[in-house]
Formats: structure tokens, sequence, C-alpha cells
């Protein structure tokens, strides 16, 4: 069998600073009462998070493999204000609003169609493999700059 590039999974893209991050709300991601339960909202926004880095040229796989560190979230707040349903197509949408040398702030939403379905304030921070917080690469630091959103933000 011939893989294509029609058989490879879908990413995200960069509008300007803001990347943006499609999702299907399967079956599995449902609850008894046929609506996305709570915490896949986080699974999305993480899947979002992941790809706009490897988008951005950041290769956490590299860095994690070569014994440099891994993202870990720090703090995180999020509100819900309406659910999604199975099938629904979602959009995650993810800002860079504050970066410093050893983490990064992310005002992430997601929305079916026009409707706001949750918005999260993330902190992700840079350790070592020692869990200990320490200086992201230069590099990195370099491409969030470029991205930090210059708009407004909702804060959660």
């Amino acid at each position: 069998m011939t893989v294509t590039d029609d058989d490879q999974p879908r990413g995200g893209r960069f509008e300007g600073r803001e990347h943006r991050f499609a999702v299907r709300v399967y079956f599995e991601d449902t609850d008894l009462s046929g609506v996305v339960y709570h915490a896949n909202y986080l699974r999305y926004m993480e899947r979002a998070r992941s790809d706009m880095l490897r988008v951005a040229g950041i290769d956490q796989r590299g860095a994690h493999e070569a014994g440099q560190g891994a993202y870990a979230v720090t703090d995180l707040a999020i509100r819900y204000a309406a659910s999604a349903r199975l099938d629904d197509d979602l959009v995650v949408t993810s800002r860079l609003i504050e970066v410093s040398a050893v983490r990064v702030v992310i005002h992430q939403t997601v929305r079916c169609g026009t409707v706001k379905l949750t918005d999260a304030r993330v902190v992700v921070a840079w350790v070592g493999p020692n869990g200990r917080p320490r200086r992201q690469p230069a590099d990195w630091i370099a491409i969030y700059q470029r991205l930090v959103w210059q708009g407004d933000t909702e804060r959660p």
C-alpha cells in the first residue's frame, strides 16, 4: 500500500499570529448526555498547542529525545460557555500572549462556528529531565517573540 499526502493527518495553520486547529467531535468524546465531556476540551487544546509549536518550527520531540527537557503545564484557567455535540466541527484558536526565558502563556478558545464553547489561559514551563524549570532554547524564544499576539485577548 502506498501512503500519499491525502493519508496524512491535517495539521493546523497560522493566520497572522493566531494558530487555528480543526477538530471533529467523535462518539468517544461525548458523555451519556451526548455532549463533549468537559476534560476533552483540554485534549483538543493540547493537540492544538502541540500542532502550533510544530508548525512554528519547534521540535519538542527532538529536544525531549536529546535530554533537553519538555513543557509542563503549570497553570490553567478554563471557562466553559456552551457544549459541543457528536459530529460538530470545532476550531481551536491559540494565541501566544506572553513569553519569558522559562515559560509561555497561551490563550486558547474552542468554537463551533461562531459560538464560543470554551476558553482558557494556559501557562507552560520548560523543565529539564529532573523536572526543574530551566531556560528554553534561545532560538525558540525568538520564534515565540515573533508570534506574540498584539491584540486584545479575553482572560478566563
